[in-house]
């Protein structure tokens, strides 16, 4: 186990004390956010990051081991261990290095060299490969007629193919083909036979004729490349073009022996560039293959859990009763009137624009609910016919227009026809369940969106073509990251939310809101133990990610947790204070040493400087208050953009090779990451977030396809 931790510790750059602890705390049932943000001391400080790549590398390091040793065993039975090979495979740190190592030894399937081996021919190929041989057709006189061997020319074929598989099974020689192909080849694309104008018509017009080395090949083009060869639009093949002829000479020198005679050089040369262009070079292009597509799905996952966390701690509107409309032409705008805590108050159907046009009671019938229900903001999907319910909120001066606000509805329908909408709204149709979610998007982004599977969000890139289980892995980490980030009110939340926090999961979450419908809402989180089977280590976990607001504890509304009351008391204690005059109060706070006390042995330095952190500004929310404002289009359709144009815009989704902005027509702009920014970029996110507003200029229309192309004026 030392082992394991001192491999991590060694390849993150980490302490192995740090590395030890978080290990422990992980196998022990702790969770990430628990870990990072309660068990500091244990850990040296390290973060969510820091603790992640922990349980992500001690995991490929536990699989790396768990495969050394199956291959050793392997090799042990077949007889072939050496101490030598033992040593090796014991130093290997990577699975392409224990796989070559394990090569010469794999069990077969049937091969040509394994059929040459049954006619006894491997003789042959060793005589061959010592390079003695001189005369090497009176050699091979003495094979023919024996095990079906009917000719000279069939007994020299049989040793090419052995010599060619072992060629094939060399580490030395992988490793040679591998690196040039990683340092000099490029991928080439070509029309699938018969899809030419098909092609040229899609969105994978541009690799109808596409060539890029591997070394610069973008994460991005790779996925695109790939489904497009998914769907039979094109051929991928790699050229290595410049350094072809070399490679294989290359490798028939390095795999003859120093002195051969001229015939087995010419005999060697000749079965590895059967092995070259027959085994080695497939197998390394897969390898390359893989490789590519293993660092473009961790780009897009990346980029999707980053989109996604910004969609989740993006700033709520507390306080705020909204009025909530999804737009539609024919079945007219579904409205629903909500409170401040997101609570369906009524609901009804309006038709302010085309075919009905009916404006004066669309507008009667809002005035009515804004009044009625005291509302003061406006939640618009941006969906079909946002851009005409929008102009007529603005032409009605229903509000102010800092108070109109457009939501993306990506994922509404899918909220709407789903299990946990049914259950919150029995007797409501799907279009009513996806306006209450298009208002509580604009009330508690988190709250909602996470009663949603994040990849029908509608952020990021090519989620569908990257590993599904990777993805789901890093999106399912992400929603609960910023769950526990942000913390939960126990007497609000719904069971959605409350199975993101450390500890709970969806069995508990369901016995907590079963518990609290029957015993009303919980006064302290220590109640939280009368929950059935929420025991004690699920409390440890989950407690200093739980609220519970206006309860008879006001700890148990902050993020300090109840394990570190008694410092909280001790502190008060030393002040000549309650422990209910500490939070909010910096002039008390102000005179925490927390060094002093931590040398003292009241509790960590860093447990208490995040105590008196959280006691500053108690039940506080990492998330902004203030909302973005909806922006004003500058124009209403595609054919009025107008190459030069500056515009106003909203960014909607972020990408590997650009973000996309919304303009306020149907058509998104794309602002390539090439012209972000005069100096060098190297993220889109290290320059722009989503619902950003930017001032974007037009610098180029496809009419064809609708695409835009933008600038970005700082």
């Amino acid at each position: 186990m030392d082992k394991i931790y001192g491999m991590v510790a060694a390849r993150l750059g980490l302490s192995l004390k740090a590395v030890t602890a978080v290990a422990g705390l992980l196998e022990g049932g702790a969770t990430i956010p628990f870990i990072s943000r309660y068990r500091k001391e244990a850990t040296g400080g390290l973060d969510e990051v820091a603790i992640r790549d922990v349980e992500t590398t001690l995991k490929a390091v536990r699989e790396l081991e768990a495969r050394k040793a199956f291959v050793t065993e392997a090799i042990e039975a077949a007889g072939a261990m050496t101490p030598q090979l033992r040593q090796r495979l014991e130093a290997a740190d990577s699975m392409t290095e224990v796989e070559d190592l394990y090569a010469p030894y794999k069990p077969r399937k049937r091969t040509r060299a394994t059929m040459a081996r049954e006619k006894g021919l491997e003789p042959l190929a060793r005589l061959i490969m010592q390079g003695k041989v001189t005369d090497i057709e009176t050699l091979t006189r003495s094979f023919v007629g024996k095990k079906g061997v009917g000719s000279a020319a069939e007994a020299l074929a049989g040793a090419s193919d052995i010599i060619a598989e072992m060629a094939s099974e060399s580490e030395s020689l992988r490793n040679m083909a591998r690196n040039t192909y990683r340092r000099a080849a490029s991928i080439v694309c070509v029309p699938a036979k018969g899809r030419d104008a098909e092609l040229a018509a899609s969105p994978f017009a541009q690799y109808a004729d596409f060539s890029q080395t591997v070394r610069r090949m973008p994460s991005h083009q790779y996925l695109a490349l790939r489904r497009a060869e998914n769907e039979g639009m094109i051929k991928v093949r790699y050229t290595i073009d410049e350094v072809d002829d070399r490679l294989d000479e290359s490798l028939a020198r390095s795999f003859t022996p120093h002195g051969a005679s001229r015939v087995c050089r010419e005999f060697i040369a000749g079965a590895v560039s059967d092995a070259s262009k027959r085994l080695l070079r497939p197998s390394v292009e897969n390898e390359v293959s893989a490789s590519l597509k293993e660092d473009a799905d961790r780009v897009a996952i990346d980029i999707f859990a980053g989109n996604l966390r910004q969609l989740l701690l993006a700033s709520p509107l507390k306080g705020r009763r909204v009025l909530a409309l999804d737009p539609g032409f024919r079945t007219g705008c579904k409205v629903v009137a909500l409170d401040a805590q997101g609570n369906l108050l009524e609901d009804t159907v309006i038709y302010p624009v085309p075919p009905k046009a009916d404006i004066a009671g669309a507008a009667s019938t809002l005035r009515r609910l804004i009044e009625r229900h005291r509302l003061d903001a406006i939640a618009l999907g941006n969906g079909t016919a946002s851009r005409e319910t929008e102009r007529f909120l603005r032409q009605e001066h229903l509000m102010p227009d800092n108070a109109i606000f457009i939501v993306s509805e990506s994922g509404a329908s899918v909220y709407s026809a789903s299990d946990v909408a049914r259950h919150e709204f029995p007797d409501k149709d799907v279009t009513v369940r996806g306006a209450v979610s298009i208002g509580r998007r604009l009330i508690d982004p988190l709250a909602e969106l996470v009663k949603i599977d994040p990849k029908s969000i509608g952020v990021g890139q090519y989620q569908h073509d990257v590993d599904q289980g990777k993805l789901k892995n890093a999106l399912d980490y992400t929603v609960m990251s910023c769950v526990n980030a942000v913390g939960v009110d126990v007497n609000t939340a719904s069971e959605r939310l409350l199975s993101y926090v450390s500890g709970i999961g969806p069995a508990l979450a369901a016995n907590i809101v079963a518990y609290r419908a029957a015993n009303g809402d919980f006064s302290t989180r220590r109640e939280l133990l009368k929950v059935p089977r929420l025991g004690a280590k699920a409390f440890e976990q989950a407690a200093g990610f739980l609220r519970v607001s206006g309860g008879t504890e006001p700890l148990d509304n902050t993020g300090i947790h109840p394990e570190s009351y008694h410092i909280v008391r001790e502190m008060a204690r030393r002040l000549g204070v309650s422990p209910d005059k500490l939070p909010a109060d910096n002039k008390l706070l102000d005179r925490i040493d927390v060094k002093a006390l931590a040398a003292e042995g009241v509790g960590g330095e860093a447990t208490m400087a995040d105590i008196v952190a959280e006691l500053r500004k108690p039940g506080r929310d990492p998330r902004t208050d203030n909302a973005d404002t909806a922006f004003t289009p500058g124009v209403e359709s595609f054919e009025q953009l107008a190459v030069g144009q500056v515009l106003p815009g909203i960014v909607n989704n972020i990408t590997a090779f650009g973000a996309f902005v919304n303009l306020g027509i149907k058509e998104n702009g794309l602002l390539h990451i090439s012209q972000l920014s005069r100096r060098r970029v190297n993220a889109v996110s290290d320059v722009l977030h989503l619902g950003q507003q930017v001032e974007v200029k037009v610098i180029d229309i496809d009419t064809e396809r609708h695409r835009i192309s933008l600038s970005l004026l700082l």
